[in-house]
């Protein structure tokens, strides 16, 4: 088994990085110049990409929290995952945009699809790296099996991104059933980070 190594400033790092992908997506809220109601009408495909994003954001933050509280340390092989994991992360401000300010045009919607799915392959990774760290032994592993709740959603992913060159509304409504089903923590390994698992090394 590889040397493992304190997660603290790891999770640290994570959690600043994510917090600045929020900051990026609110600023594209531009508050209109005029007081009438009916000048926030415009915003409304803006705001509507940033509550999506927003909530997958969040999504990956509350699951990578909990993840992590589940495993004892990490290894090196870990750290790299999780940076694959926050560059697609990194990504989704400005698939998000673009999507926007096209007003959910195919081609735009296609590809905040796929960012998504790549985004998913990058937490399987690191969770699969995760696993491997702790060993196929061991809790972390039993309780995440063969992950099929992210398989389903990569397959769910691709779909959105098939469809969306036909209809596009139909394709964000596959992306946002995929969030749905995120919202709540995975169980799998929420009651192994609530019993309080301290990292080791720290």
């Amino acid at each position: 088994m590889a040397a493992r190594m304190s997660k603290t400033r790891m999770e640290a790092f994570s959690d600043g990085v994510i917090a600045i992908i929020i900051t990026i997506m609110v600023l594209a809220l531009t508050p209109p110049k005029s007081s009438n109601l009916a000048a926030l009408a415009p915003l409304l495909p803006t705001f509507l990409g940033y509550a999506l994003s927003f909530i997958y954001v969040g999504i990956y933050w509350n699951n990578h929290h909990h993840l992590f509280r589940a495993a004892g340390g990490i290894s090196t092989a870990v750290m790299w995952s999780n940076l694959h994991l926050l560059f697609w992360l990194s990504i989704i401000p400005f698939a998000t945009a673009w999507m926007e300010q096209t007003h959910f045009q195919r081609v735009p919607v296609a590809t905040y699809g796929v960012v998504l799915l790549l985004t998913a392959s990058a937490f399987k990774i690191m969770a699969a790296r995760l696993v491997r760290q702790e060993g196929q032994q061991s809790e972390l592993a039993a309780a995440l099996g063969r992950d099929r709740k992210t398989d389903l959603s990569i397959i769910g992913y691709g779909a959105g991104v098939a469809v969306a060159f036909a209809a596009p509304a139909a394709s964000l409504a596959f992306y946002a059933a995929v969030a749905a089903v995120w919202m709540l923590p995975d169980r799998r390994v929420l009651h192994l980070a609530d019993g309080e698992r301290h990292d080791p090394l720290s």
